[in-house]
């Protein structure tokens, strides 16, 4: 696979040679302090400051411009007036600088005016071969080599440390955020990126860069908008290739937040719940909120993420022990039950009052008893079941061994293999078991969080990697019907659903009196009779269906009324639809909608008219299989439902997701033709007796309706 990697901005993430335009000797101001940082943190390469007034700046010898510097810098950075930007771009050309950091500000965050600014700037930038990150970029730093690039006052803060993270956001804030949180825990950062407004290079180009080095361990990315998703997905396959991961913050969840978002950077704003199915598609995290970005991040540094499930308390509290399996049940993770020979090693090892059972209670007895701790570790480390450790410590200090302590955690996690996290709510003992290389939280409940996102992100790791390049399912639908009308009428829709093998109602298109009568005798004794026009999708609302017909003359007024009442609102019918009346168990909803950014999605939830109400529902982007289906269902509100309770049977979910599996297929195979279509009801029975589709309404692209 060719790598997507642009040379031109690898170049600025490792620099030899930088020039600053707009640079000033005042440390606070925007074309000052990257100066400032470059001499501070080490860079080694050459420097150049451009300001035609000084013949000095910050003690380095300044230039006139871009043209006067002794060689090519391989990036710039712009921090002029808005209105000098295209200039200095135009400079940059002449000068042969392949990659420009504009952190001048007044473009597409500003409003219609600046956005097209800002397309004139991008435009002329590709014509001349330079790349730009920005505008309205806090900037680029590479804390290896010091080739700091960026103008966030927190690095005077914060002192900086090499290390095996990248940090590469859209936003300044959003990016020296996480960088202060994981310096204070005393974690290493490489990379820290500020993109901007994204007007070029995107934050997933970026972040593609870093996830490229192979020292990099963790990526963490916070995005306002997503109009790269390939891009994106490439950082997600290359960073997993290398057994790297990547935890991403998508703000605008909420409409408020998307229309911050789209306000703070020009962005498109995209429908969260596809962001967050793409996400998981790929094995990407996402967290919930900055907290939630750093959180798990040592304990990934400690032990790649893999699936597991069962996990080990041990605590010298048994309210601590109950406290975190507490947490531990509200997230899903299930504490191990100990082997039988565990539970006795652990029985010889401990006081006769202590719990010898998980949660693992050691007592105050730890402070008299120092062994104990080793030992226990020890014993638990046997237990095949134990797939997670944590451990709690409330309270210790003088009388504790804790150096002891951290070295036997940091040893017994070293040698099984298993993630182990601490949690202590003193500084001291935390600093005590970082020194010792182990995760280590303040709260219990930080713990159980960073432990239940590691073995979860790792199941998605796994999943993405045996999904692989799904192969692309085809359908055996060739044509439309013909028509220009927005929507298909249901009888073309459930055509088309069966053509591509999706189950449908047995029915007819009937023109006549004569023909619904026909149509009723072979489909009957019970039959729907329905209205069928492309104008009117949805029948019911103007008394258009009738249930339960089981007599011709019923098939014949129901016939007649149909005509009538379309005809009285002036809208041609198609026919009228005898279908036959079909009976299941549940009903669900399915849901096709192109997206610009990513494909074909396909929603599925449980059926009725308070879908949208309730929200219980999953999205896919295609292409996914039937087991990907499936397990997805497990996730709704209703699947213990659906699994049958109180010895109803289980509900017929492969015909589900068989049928989501065609649809998608469907709209996949003809982007061009169709650009939603709405399945609602999918009624389906017990495990084994199958399903059909009764209603569906298809519409073309160019449409004015969605139905999805």
């Amino acid at each position: 696979m060719a790598s997507l990697i642009d040379p031109r901005l690898q170049r600025a993430f490792a620099p030899q040679r930088i020039a600053v335009v707009g640079a000033t000797e005042d440390r606070n101001k925007v074309g000052g302090r990257p100066l400032h940082y470059l001499q501070r943190f080490g860079f080694q390469g050459a420097i150049y400051p451009i300001n035609p007034k000084r013949a000095m700046v910050q003690g380095l010898p300044a230039y006139p411009s871009l043209d006067a510097v002794p060689e090519t810098p391989d990036v710039a950075i712009i921090a002029v007036g808005q209105n000098a930007v295209a200039g200095v771009i135009d400079q940059c050309a002449a000068r042969g600088v392949g990659t420009a950091i504009v952190m001048s500000s007044g473009f597409g965050e500003t409003g219609s005016a600046g956005i097209a600014l800002q397309n004139a700037l991008v435009a002329q930038a590709r014509r001349l071969g330079i790349r730009l990150v920005g505008p309205n970029a806090q900037g680029v730093a590479n804390f290896q080599t010091g080739a700091v690039m960026n103008f966030s006052t927190m690095f005077m803060e914060v002192a900086p440390q090499d290390g095996p993270v990248a940090i590469v956001s859209q936003s300044g804030a959003a990016s020296v955020m996480p960088y202060a949180m994981l310096r204070e825990r005393g974690v290493g950062v490489r990379y820290l990126v500020a993109s901007g407004n994204d007007a070029d290079a995107s934050v997933c180009e970026l972040a593609l860069i870093a996830a490229a080095d192979p020292e990099i361990r963790v990526v963490l990315m916070y995005i306002e908008s997503l109009g790269d998703p390939a891009m994106l997905a490439e950082v997600a396959r290359l960073a997993a290739a290398r057994g790297a991961a990547v935890i991403a913050l998508k703000s605008g969840r909420s409409a408020h937040g998307a229309k911050a978002a789209a306000s703070h950077t020009g962005a498109i704003v995209n429908d969260d719940v596809v962001v967050g199915a793409f996400f998981e598609r790929h094995g990407i995290w996402r967290a919930q909120d900055v907290h939630g970005l750093v959180n798990a991040v040592e304990l990934y540094l400690a032990t790649p993420p893999r699936p597991a499930d069962r996990l080990v308390v041990m605590s010298h509290s048994g309210a601590v022990g109950v406290l975190c399996a507490d947490a531990a049940e509200s997230l899903g993770l299930p504490l191990a039950e100990l082997s039988e020979p565990v539970v006795k090693a652990l029985a010889g090892i401990m006081p006769s009052f202590a719990t010898a059972q998980n949660p693992v209670d050691l007592t105050a007895s730890l402070m008299t008893q120092g062994g104990m701790y080793a030992d226990t570790l020890g014993a638990l480390s046997a237990d095949p079941q134990a797939d997670m450790f944590l451990v709690g410590i409330p309270v210790a200090g003088e009388g504790y061994d804790v150096p002891g302590m951290a070295r036997d955690t940091a040893y017994f996690a070293a040698s099984s293999g298993k993630p182990t996290a601490v949690s202590a709510p003193q500084a001291s003992v935390r600093q005590q078991f970082r020194d010792a290389g182990v995760p280590v939280f303040s709260h219990e409940t930080d713990a159980i969080d960073a432990l239940h996102q590691w073995s979860r992100h790792g199941t998605l790791l796994r999943q993405a990697a045996a999904r692989g390049a799904s192969a692309l399912v085809a359908s055996r639908i060739t044509n439309m019907p013909v028509g220009d009308a927005p929507l298909l009428s249901e009888a073309d829709s459930l055509a088309l659903l069966a053509d591509a093998g999706i189950p449908t109602v047995p029915y007819r298109l009937c023109r006549s009196a004569d023909e619904a009568v026909a149509a009723w005798q072979v489909l009957g004794p019970a039959v729907v009779v329905k209205a069928c026009s492309a104008q009117i999708p949805h029948k019911s609302e103007h008394g258009l269906v009738f249930l339960g017909v089981q007599s011709a003359q019923q098939v014949a007024d129901a016939w007649a009324a149909c005509t009538e009442r379309v005809a009285a609102m002036g809208i041609p019918l198609d026919g009228v639809i005898v279908a036959k009346r079909v009976r299941g168990r549940r009903e669900f909803a399915l849901g096709v909608r192109q997206d610009a950014h990513f494909g074909t999605v396909v929603m599925v939830s449980d059926g009725g008219k308070y879908v949208e109400a309730l929200r219980d529902f999953v999205v896919l982007l295609h292409p996914f299989s039937a087991a990907d289906v499936l397990a997805k269902l497990k996730t709704l509100r209703i699947a213990p439902v659906l699994a049958g309770v109180r010895g109803e049977a289980p509900i017929d979910l492969d015909v589900v997701a068989r049928t989501a599996v065609a649809l998608g297929a469907l709209a996949a195979a003809h982007p061009q033709s169709i650009a939603s279509i709405d399945l609602n009801p999918l009624i389906v029975g017990d495990a084994g007796e199958g399903g059909c589709a009764v209603d569906a309404v298809i519409e073309r692209q160019g449409g004015t309706h969605a139905h999805a």
